[in-house]
């Protein structure tokens, strides 16, 4: 065994064996402040979060599948961006965008793109590409098509789920927190959070919290930091409800590792996990300001009109490479380049109206409101030609930017509009609630319009212009035979725009063939989603099953059944993807705490082009993932926890024809903390080990269909240190 793979070894045991030693002193400490540290401390999930327009709801009222990651696991597990918080989820798998370092995440097999992120209900105001997770108090997933719940999701993504981040607000207990952190390699960094309520009845609260890190990390070379500064004022008071949210985040990362291009070529052997592939001058830097002003007022007992308004201002600079493989056996690779600034200007709006009333025996909950989305991305774009020379796989080396321009777009200088969208809607829905609302029954319609305009990157004249509006109905069922005990169903959609129909395309002899409809813009795409299951609580323990189908439209050439020598562009491709889903979390046993689950998912292409492809599984979706993570408070050593996760992913394919697959892997993940006395603080430390044992694996090949792999983290150490005053 190498000095190196001893090195965490022996750290893990230092980590557990000090608290031991260290026992008789913390015995004669104030227990009180240990106790309360220590269940603050629990990371958890909570069986509850925001269902859209129908409001923040338990999951047993909900006929979706909705759960929520606590504030505690985000400060336990010293996640550097929002993927390694849903590393925890066992429906969700996270990627990156092709050459970017943005993250994108994998929902019942589609994907949820950064763009599509909701911020406390609200598209658009979320940055883009990454996001720093210190800002917010809790992680909201819900599975399933979301359409009427959450308005069309303007990015075009979130078929297969959405994600909404609840900002931090001050609570009843005052909070003054201070944590210093290291990652593996030289990563440190430091962060403070504040909360307090004031006024006679608390009905003020101000809440500021903020981050600053930066160094390498695992990967050998990358280079990250983040600089994020937060701050919430609210007030609750009577019938009125206000808050101000606001946050800044600055990321940059440089020699980042990116996706690997591989066209048509075998899978090749894993590089080691920490080899960076990447270029030592790719980097990209991102700015966002943020923020919302929210309001409630309770018209009546059950009667209140709500209304919110969202902002952010969002840059992006990079210099992006694409490393392709020319030879999967040594692993020699070409590397383009791109240089891409862009800036966004978003705002978004929702207001309603929701009461609650008896009347004939049973209950109605009625919603009705609108909501608005505007959208200017500013980009401009310069392409170069490869770069000079031959990098490989296994043994990379630096080479020269190339200079070449091959493709340029906009001014790069000062970047203007080159696409505006623009997404209104109007919802209502009422639910109806049976024997003591023991059967609850939600019926729903959003009418939705999108329009979107883009604009030459050459000359800033329109190009294209396209406002088509959708109906978008919910229906939902939840039957509660028994307490603890919660029977659903649903059926909703997803929708996203439409495709414009081009001017021509091949037959099955691979002729050219012209499209009687080239130039139309197709209605927006819909997707329908039915789901059937279950919510079970056993008293700590909660547990879900699902069992789900959604059939997604997609645009594809036909025969144009008018006029046989000619095609039509229409939707009338289907990518089908059915699955189960299960999780369980809670407390098993005192000092025993579980998050764990798993999915199946089968994701087949159906009627597609010339019936190529017909029934091959969609490209990047896992069939199998398990997770399982697990705290025990050791009961013969108080205040220490040790914790250990699993994270399994199944076989997916890795291009369209099906010809080239990633194995599944695993991955294991180790850690403990350790609650002190401190005079009168409590001090949390924490040590962890993600990828203990040091795997290499592919650990995605989703991107549009394209065969490109996303190798899978090194083995990652992070320690920190957080005092309560």
């Amino acid at each position: 065994m190498t000095v190196s793979a001893i090195r965490p070894l022996l750290l893990i045991t230092g980590a557990t064996t000090v608290p031991v030693l260290a026992f008789p002193a913390v015995a004669q400490e104030d227990e009180t402040i240990l106790v309360i540290a220590q269940r603050e401390n629990q990371s958890g999930v909570e069986q509850s979060g925001s269902a859209g327009v129908l409001g923040d709801k338990p999951a047993e009222d909900l006929p979706f599948n909705l759960r929520s990651y606590n504030s505690a696991l985000i400060l336990n597990q010293q996640p550097q961006t929002l993927g390694q918080v849903l590393e925890n989820d066992p429906t969700i798998r996270t990627t990156t965008g092709f050459g970017i370092a943005g993250e994108l995440f994998v929902i019942r097999g589609f994907a949820l793109a950064g763009d599509d992120i909701g911020y406390d209900g609200l598209y658009g105001i979320m940055p883009r590409q990454l996001v720093a997770p210190e800002l917010y108090d809790s992680v909201e997933v819900l599975n399933g098509s979301s359409a009427f719940l959450n308005g069309a999701a303007p990015g075009g993504t979130g078929i297969g789920g959405s994600v909404n981040l609840k900002p931090k607000r001050a609570t009843d207990r005052d909070i003054t927190r201070a944590t210093i952190g290291y990652t593996s390699s030289q990563h440190i960094g430091a962060s403070f959070d504040v909360g307090r309520r004031f006024g006679t009845h608390g009905e003020w609260g101000v809440r500021v919290n903020g981050a600053v890190r930066g160094g390498d990390v695992s990967v050998d070379g990358e280079f990250r930091s983040a600089h994020v500064l937060g701050g919430a004022i609210d007030y609750n008071a009577g019938p009125l409800r206000l808050a101000l949210d606001l946050a800044y985040q600055e990321v940059e990362v440089s020699h980042f590792r990116p996706k690997l291009r591989i066209n048509s070529l075998p899978i090749p052997a894993v590089p080691d996990a920490d080899t960076n592939f990447g270029q030592p001058w790719q980097y990209t830097k991102l700015r966002d300001i943020s923020g919302q002003f929210r309001a409630e007022y309770d018209v009546a007992e059950d009667v209140m009109v709500y209304a919110a308004f969202g902002a952010r201002d969002g840059s992006e600079e990079g210099v992006y490479s694409t490393p392709t493989l020319t030879d999967a056996t040594t692993g020699d690779m070409t590397v383009s380049s791109s240089f891409i600034p862009r800036t966004d200007n978003n705002e978004a709006a929702t207001a309603g109206l929701r009461a609650r009333f008896e009347t004939g025996g049973f209950s109605n909950e009625i919603n009705i409101g609108g909501s608005m989305n505007w959208q200017v991305n500013r980009n401009a774009y310069e392409f170069y030609t490869a770069s000079t020379g031959v990098n490989n796989l296994y043994k990379p080396v630096e080479l020269p930017r190339s200079t070449t321009v091959s493709f340029v777009g906009g001014d790069l200088d000062n970047p203007f509009p080159i696409s505006r969208t623009e997404l209104m809607s109007a919802f209502v829905s009422d639910t109806l609630g049976f024997w003591d609302d023991r059967v609850l029954l939600t019926a729903g319609l959003r009418l939705q319009e999108i329009t979107t305009k883009s604009y030459s990157a050459f000359t800033t004249e329109l190009t294209g212009e396209y406002s088509e509006d959708a109906w978008t109905p919910v229906v939902g069922l939840v039957v509660k035979p028994v307490d603890g005990l919660s029977l659903y169903a649903n059926r909703i959609e997803a929708l996203v725009p439409g495709s414009t129909a081009p001017v021509s395309g091949t037959d099955g002899n691979g002729n050219t063939v012209p499209v009687s409809n080239a130039g139309d813009v197709l209605s927006p795409f819909v997707s329908e989603q039915y789901e059937v299951g279950g919510k079970l609580a056993l008293g700590s323990v909660d547990l879900s099953l699902a069992l789900f189908k959604i059939d997604r439209e997609t645009a594809i050439l036909r025969v144009d059944p008018s006029d046989a020598a000619m095609l039509e562009f229409g939707p009338y491709g289907i990518q089908r993807n059915r699955g189960i889903e299960f999780t369980v979390a809670g407390e098993l046993a005192e000092g025993l705490r579980l998050i764990a689950g798993g999915s199946v998912v089968d994701a087949k292409l159906r009627n597609t082009e010339n019936g190529v492809n017909e029934g091959n599984q969609a490209v990047g979706v896992p069939e199998y993932m398990l997770n399982a993570n697990l705290e025990w408070d050791v009961p013969f050593v108080p205040a220490l926890t040790l914790t250990g996760r699993v994270v399994y992913t199944g076989e997916q394919a890795a291009n369209i024809t099906n010809t080239l697959f990633l194995d599944d892997w695993a991955r294991l993940d180790v850690g403990a903390r350790y609650v002190a006395v401190v005079g009168e603080s409590a001090l949390t430390l924490r040590f962890n080990v993600d990828n203990v044992t040091d795997e290499s694996y592919w650990a995605s090949a989703f991107d549009s269909f394209r065969p490109d792999l996303q190798l899978g983290l090194p083995r990652t150490i992070k320690a920190s240190a957080t005092l309560e005053f």
